[in-house]
């Protein structure tokens, strides 16, 4: 499955803000082993200070929903967090590392705010989505080195641009 535009900047966020060394999308693990999971949207490790971060991300700019109405939308997100967590358990030794498990989507209804914090993720919606990707702007704007993600040099290219000069 194609990395989409919203998982490259949680990736960016991730590496640039959080310094995570490596940074994995669309992640499955090897020979499969978990039953019904399609993939892992971003996973980041902080290897220097032994964490993890473990993000869904679901990028509707009309307003989050899957698969029916708000209730279809929590159970689908509720059971991705519960493979997120066991994806943890068997795979990245929780001892050896802290383990973040976050829910990133720039547009929630308020009404599934609450449900979604009841699951168990650390929300980055609505507000705080948009304060973490002006975080990356503002990286982004005192930053020209090119960092490997599409999403981020885009922000440069947009942060960089001038007005044009009269000659």
């Amino acid at each position: 499955m194609p990395t989409e535009m919203g998982e490259y900047l949680v990736g960016a966020y991730l590496k640039l803000v959080l310094g995570c060394s490596v940074v994995d999308y669309n992640a499955r693990p090897q020979g499969g082993g978990l039953p019904g999971l399609g993939e892992l949207d971003v996973i980041g490790f902080d290897f220097a200070n032994r964490k993890v971060y473990l993000c869904e991300v679901t990028t509707h700019l009309d307003g989050l929903l899957i698969g029916g109405g708000g209730e279809a939308t929590i159970a689908k997100l509720a059971d991705k967090h519960a493979r997120q967590k066991l994806y943890a358990e068997r795979h990245l030794h929780l001892p050896d590392f802290n383990a973040r498990f976050m829910f990133w989507s720039p547009v929630v209804r308020p009404g599934l705010v609450a449900p979604l914090r009841g699951i168990g993720f650390e929300l980055f919606v609505n507000r705080v989505y948009r304060d973490a990707i002006d975080e990356l702007r503002v990286f982004a704007s005192s930053s020209t080195s090119d960092a490997n993600n599409p999403a981020f040099r885009l922000l440069q290219i947009l942060e960089h641009m001038r007005e044009p000069t009269r000659e």
